[in-house]
């Protein structure tokens, strides 16, 4: 059975992923052991929470270097919510700086609608820009569900696999 690590980085969101995991037939462990990271087949970093809280707990608990140690293994990685935006340069909602792998930075909303209320609650669909194994059976249009003040703005195109459009188009995944 292949080794998934959902990593602890001290924000929420942590159970709802094992419970989807263990919905699709798959176990995943909620960690923040450094060598369960390494050795995982496959890594997920969620979270909910804030930018420099997050980054901080990282970093105090040596798991940055553990998720770096694994990101140059090729094996599959994903980033959720928070966990997504902390693979960035630098963020508006904090100081310190990011996981540094996606260079670019994480914005806040600033919708000139005075009817688009941040945080962005809702459902909204996703344009594909960019090939995913992750998104292979996902149709172009797919509805998904947003909770977020904060999105990510890549410098390269080319790391952006969907958009969507809240007053702004921005990265979705």
């Amino acid at each position: 059975m292949k080794k998934i690590a959902i990593v602890n980085c001290g924000t929420g969101n942590l159970l709802s992923v094992q419970k989807a995991l263990a919905h699709l037939g798959v176990e995943g462990n909620i960690t923040t052991d450094r060598e369960t990271i390494t050795s995982a087949d496959s890594v997920i970093l969620p979270g909910v929470g804030a930018w420099d809280p997050a980054i901080s707990y990282l970093r105090q608990n040596g798991l940055e270097e553990a998720l770096h140690g694994f990101v140059k293994t090729g094996k599959p990685f994903l980033g959720i919510c928070l966990g997504a935006q902390l693979l960035h340069e630098t963020s508006e909602e904090g100081k310190q700086k990011g996981l540094g792998w996606i260079p670019g930075e994480v914005k806040l909303f600033k919708p000139k609608d005075v009817a688009m209320k941040v945080p962005h609650m809702g459902w909204n669909s996703l344009q594909m820009k960019n090939d995913s194994p992750l998104f292979q059976h996902v149709p172009e249009g797919a509805y998904t569900y947003f909770v977020h003040s904060y999105y990510f703005t890549p410098k390269n195109p080319s790391n952006v696999t969907t958009s969507t459009t809240y007053d702004v188009e921005f990265a979705s995944s």
